[in-house]
């Protein structure tokens, strides 16, 4: 058998994708790090301190995803991260012009303010269609992966389960935030569940899309920011995990999912990375390829 040559990956989607780590790791250092100030650092004001960080930590566990994909030797270990932050940016772009009233605009915010949020505008209404571009200039470079090397059969499990769960919560909250508000562990506001649905159905598009490709090293950057996410978000829980409801079931489910999450990326980097890799390559001599 001959050996497929894999695509490099396109500079242009390398330098996007350092770009839009660079500004998600900004964008949590404002909701992160200064989660009661989001009336004066951020785009529009977040009530919840506990949302506030939850989207920080959301925000900074996107620069393991993009970081991750960007230092990819090829285009296999790159191309979950493209889907992931087009359908991420593009339903954020939605949820913004549909809420644009909340957002600091205004001439009674101060100029800082204002500037932060017309930033925020520019970002998610230019990502979308540079993420287009940059996949047409990776498209001339080529799109060639090796054949996929196959997931363990827990772990393709364990993505369908997580990709209908995030696919259900993201779509729920963006389309019926009051109605689905009921479901989750802690209080929102209709502009704030729509924000956590774009950023659920963003991981559910990367979860569906690895079990999809099938393919071990292809998880990395997936397992990256897997890792992060549910790392970031425990340290939320320990900083204002009191606003949640932890006299009803939603509040464990979430702890669980968090926990699911983390174990099945943290799985991806340490065996994707090393003994998978041996193995696959012991298999292929023994198989003459």
């Amino acid at each position: 058998m001959h050996e497929v040559e894999e695509s490099p990956v396109a500079p242009a989607v390398r330098i996007l994708l350092l770009v839009a780590a660079a500004l998600v790791f900004l964008a949590g250092v404002q909701l992160f790090v200064f989660p009661l100030r989001t009336d004066e650092y951020f785009a529009w004001t977040i009530a919840s301190p506990m949302t506030a960080v939850f989207l920080g930590a959301a925000y900074w566990s996107a620069v393991g995803l993009e970081v991750a994909a960007a230092r990819a030797e090829g285009w296999a270990g790159a191309r979950i991260a493209l889907p992931t932050v087009f359908v991420f940016t593009a339903l954020t772009l939605v949820v913004t012009l549909i809420h644009l009233d909340l957002f600091h605009l205004g001439s009674d915010f101060a100029l800082n303010t204002r500037l932060v949020t017309w930033l925020w505008l520019a970002i998610y209404g230019g990502v979308p269609v540079l993420m287009v571009v940059a996949y047409a200039r990776q498209r001339r470079v080529g799109l060639a992966t090796p054949p996929p090397s196959g997931l363990p059969v827990v772990v393709r499990v364990v993505l369908v389960v997580l990709a209908v769960v995030l696919l259900g919560f993201g779509f729920s909250l963006l389309v019926a935030p009051s109605w689905a508000d009921g479901g989750w562990p802690w209080a929102l506001t209709p502009l704030t569940g729509r924000a956590i649905g774009a950023w659920l159905i963003g991981l559910g598009v990367a979860a569906a899309d690895a079990r999809a490709l099938d393919d071990a090293p292809s998880l990395r950057p997936l397992g990256a920011t897997g890792v992060l996410f549910g790392v970031l978000q425990g340290v939320a829980l320990l900083r204002y995990g009191d606003e949640l409801a932890w006299d009803e079931a939603a509040a464990y489910g979430y702890v669980a999912f968090l926990i699911v999450l983390t174990a099945v990326s943290l799985w991806s980097l340490l065996v994707t990375g090393g003994l998978w890799a041996r193995r696959r390559s012991r298999r292929d001599v023994r198989q003459g390829t």
